[in-house]
This record gives C-alpha cells, sequence and structure tokens, in this order.
C-alpha cells in the first residue's frame, strides 16, 4: 500500500462524512427554495404523489453525488500535493 493510499483513508472518511452534511444541508435549502414544503418527502408519505416523491429523491441523489465527488476529488488533489502521488 502506497502512502498517499494510507494517508488518503483517515482524510477520506472524515471528507466522507463531511461531504454527508453538506449535501443535506444543500438539497434542503434546494427544496424549500423552490417552493416545497421545509421537508422533502419520504417514500412512504401517503400525503405525496408519486411524481413529488421520485423528483424529491432524483435531486437528493443528484447534489448527493455531485458533493460527494466534488470532495473526494479535492482530498485526493490534497494528498497528491502532500505527497506526489495519487492516491488510488
Amino acid at each position: 500500500m502506497n502512502t498517499a493510499k494510507i494517508a488518503y483513508k483517515p482524510v477520506g472518511m472524515a471528507l466522507g462524512a463531511a461531504s454527508g452534511a453538506m449535501s443535506g444541508a444543500l438539497f434542503k435549502r434546494i427544496w424549500k427554495v423552490t417552493g416545497h414544503d421545509e421537508d422533502a418527502p419520504g417514500a412512504t408519505d401517503q400525503d405525496r404523489g408519486w411524481r413529488e416523491i421520485l423528483v424529491a429523491a432524483a435531486l437528493q441523489g443528484a447534489i448527493f453525488a455531485a458533493v460527494k465527488a466534488a470532495v473526494d476529488r479535492s482530498g485526493a488533489t490534497t494528498i497528491h500535493r502532500l505527497t506526489g502521488t495519487w492516491p488510488s
């Protein structure tokens, strides 16, 4: 195992937790700004329709994936700068 990969393990775990929190906060803000209730519908929310539930889930997934990719890439870039090796 290379040094960059070892160095990235704890960084990656911390960044994963941070990206989850950031994406959740960003989704809530976007959901509210687009004129919806403060809380997005859950899959078993009886008072919400299929369309609203699926739109909320797709938006939440897209935001999570984009934030996670940006945070992971930033972490890998930082480790590369510090160690000279890309964590793979």
